[in-house]
């Protein structure tokens, strides 16, 4: 066996790292920004240890756009480059200048500056938007300076040049403007204004910008024989007055020195939502690797909260306050997608281009983090501010609920968050744990009634034997409550969700419920061949017919078996193209109505008496009706209460 080196076509690579490593052009700023934003920190780090290379005061990186020779020049005043690592690092593709100085460094990277670089390809982005680059640096402590030129075409030129200070220089000749290409005109001022603030608005030292352009021609004079010159007097240079970027990371700073209204300032910053937002949550991810991150709840629903694909300005990912991406999609599970705020990695694992997280178990450690120190501080709220807490669940109450939905997520987090409207009060809203606190000793469910009209489950006949037992029975509106509390068996403190319309009722004291038993069978035994009737009267439209130990003023209700879907679960499922197992309900009739006691005589007197026939269906479709459906056929029932009101009027 004989061992060969992997052989590389040098430009076939620098081509595919140039036009295919990043997605976005106008990335290559925020690689140089950060490549001397890096240079700054190690003269800085290194000044520590050695006092002749005395830190500059007025540490800053130089922008100069120059709209008549189209260049656009980055500067720095920082650590610098002799000609050797030009060669090292310029002229070695992925060679990272940042991770060779962290080897070298005698503390190790717990003690080394915060720098960003990783795989030393950033800096090739240039050739993107350039033409050519050109590169003149000095090191610090050394007086010469060198000179580094490539059309990157496969190779570069290195020569000596003259610079006053120690730092770098790079001068970037821009391709022509190709909005096809995605190649904007980077010496114009609101362009490169804006790359600079979305890119590397916290960077930690001043980014300045200088425009140099043509002088405005004078305004022209009317004469009759007198010329008049209008040329423009020559170049101007202008400079911008205040630093394109704010470097205000509040996020960095402890919380005890940063004032509200600075939260509240930053939040409007990067959300562009100028109300106040209703709840802060600031926290720091400590150990095998750093994270911050500063969140915000708005106190309003986004118009595209139900619409993901068009949610903007979500969780912004930042590694070491240099901007990654927005809408980190990763960080935050769906049923948090109305949080707003930074997370700011220091040792982040992403992939070559920084354009995509690479999914391993740092990026699941933080989001554990996020999910539940955003838990805790909105139960936090919801005992501190309970008025508070009902208005953030008013807007975004239906979101959490979708963390119902998912089997990884821990649902008792989820469940300590639930408002819901009951029949305890008909104002207020209750969370489970005051339910709980205010169950009977002998109730072991949750009871609960699901639909989409608030109005229509308080008047439910289904509610007719709670309230008489004075239990507290929740009213789940929304529509995802139909799928959560649908899908299995769910609990909250080993309390099971027991849907009222479900199944048979068993309410009190285990004595209670025997006596309940035994009357409702005895009551059974006189009503059997009457129910039996009635059954074959709706046999196309229900399961069966059965007295009911639930109803005390109402005549009939409709009851589904334990685990049957809800007819607006139903509904949903069809809409979205589902097949529907077909399942009928239960006719439930109350043996104490008026109504039901007239039908039990009057088939005693003639069992074959068309009116029971009718009455019985009458009796379905108000109970259909009662829970908000919809009948198959409201004529034929118009026509039967019609036929009735006419007999006894």
């Amino acid at each position: 066996m004989e061992t060969h080196a992997f052989q590389a076509e040098t430009q076939k690579l620098l081509d595919l790292m140039i036009h295919s490593l990043y997605s976005n052009k106008e990335v290559f700023l925020r690689e140089l920004i950060s490549n001397a934003s890096d240079a700054l920190d190690r003269r800085r780090f290194e000044a520590v240890s050695n006092p002749e290379l005395a830190s500059a005061d007025d540490l800053a990186i130089e922008l100069i756009a120059n709209r008549i020779d189209r260049t656009l020049t980055i500067s720095d005043n920082g650590i610098g480059m002799t000609k050797e690592d030009l060669v090292e690092h310029l002229g070695t593709i992925a060679r990272s200048g940042t991770l060779e100085f962290l080897k070298k460094t005698d503390g190790g990277i717990d003690e080394a500056p915060d720098l960003i670089g990783q795989f030393g390809v950033g800096f090739y982005a240039s050739f993107m938007v350039a033409d050519e680059v050109e590169v003149v640096s000095r090191r610090i402590g050394e007086d010469k300076a060198s000179r580094w030129t490539s059309h990157g075409a496969g190779e570069y030129a290195l020569g000596d040049a003259e610079r006053d200070e120690a730092g770098t220089t790079i001068k970037l000749t821009l391709k022509p403007v190709d909005g096809d290409a995605g190649v904007s005109d980077f010496c114009d001022e609101w362009i490169v204004k804006n790359v600079v603030k979305k890119y590397s608005d916290f960077v930690g030292y001043p980014v300045k910008l200088t425009i140099i352009e043509e002088a405005a021609a004078p305004p022209a004079v009317e004469g009759e024989d007198e010329v008049i010159d209008v040329t423009p007097s020559g170049p101007t240079e202008r400079e911008v007055e205040e630093p394109l970027n704010s470097m205000k990371a509040i996020w960095t700073r402890p919380e005890s020195e940063v004032e509200d209204l600075e939260f509240d300032e930053f939040y409007k910053h990067i959300t562009h939502d100028f109300q106040e937002p209703s709840l802060r949550v600031s926290t720091s991810i400590e150990g095998t690797f750093e994270a911050r991150a500063l969140l915000y709840i708005p106190s309003k629903a986004p118009f595209d909260l139900y619409h993901r694909e068009r949610l903007q300005n979500g969780v912004q990912l930042y590694v070491r306050r240099v901007f990654i991406m927005d809408e980190c999609r990763e960080l935050l599970p769906e049923w948090l997608r109305f949080v707003r705020g930074v997370v700011d990695a220091e040792d982040l694992s992403l992939n070559v281009s920084r354009e995509m997280l690479q999914q391993d178990r740092q990026i699941q450690a933080i989001r554990k983090h996020l999910v539940k120190k955003v838990a805790d501080s909105l139960k936090k709220l919801s005992k501190d501010d309970a008025d508070a807490y009902r208005l953030f669940w008013a807007e975004f109450g239906p979101v959490i609920k979708e963390g119902l939905l998912d089997f990884e997520e821990k649902k008792g987090r989820i469940l300590d968050l639930l408002l819901a409207p009951s029949t305890s009060d008909d104002t207020s809203l209750t969370s489970l744990a005051e339910y709980k606190e205010r169950m009977p000793e002998d109730q072991d469910s949750i009871y609960y009634i699901a639909g989409p009209k608030l109005e229509v489950l308080r008047r439910s006949p289904h509610l007719e034997a709670f309230k008489e037992k004075g239990i507290e029975v929740l009213f789940l509106t929304d529509a995802v409550d139909e799928v959560w509390v649908g899908q299995g068996p769910i609990d909250f403190k080993e309390l099971p969700f027991k849907s009222v319309g479900h199944g048979e009722v068993e309410l009190g004291s285990d004595e209670d419920k025997e006596k309940a038993k035994e009357d409702l069978e005895k009551k059974e035994e006189d009503f059997a061949n009457l129910l039996g009737a009635m059954k074959s009267a709706i046999e196309d439209d229900v399961k069966e017919v059965r007295l009911s130990s639930r109803l005390k003023s109402s005549a009939s209700c409709l009851v589904l078996e334990d685990g049957d879907l809800s007819p607006q679960l139903e509904a949903m499922l069809r809409q979205a193209g589902q097949e529907i197992p077909e399942r009928k309900p239960i006719l439930e009739l109350n043996p104490d109505h008026a109504v039901v006691t007239a039908l039990g005589k009057r088939f005693e007197t003639n069992p074959t008496d068309a009116r029971i026939k009718e009455s019985t269906k009458i009796l379905l479709g108000q109970a259909i009706l009662a829970e908000g459906g919809q009948l198959d056929d409201p004529v034929g029932f118009a026509e039967l209460v019609n036929q009735l009101m006419a007999e006894t009027l």
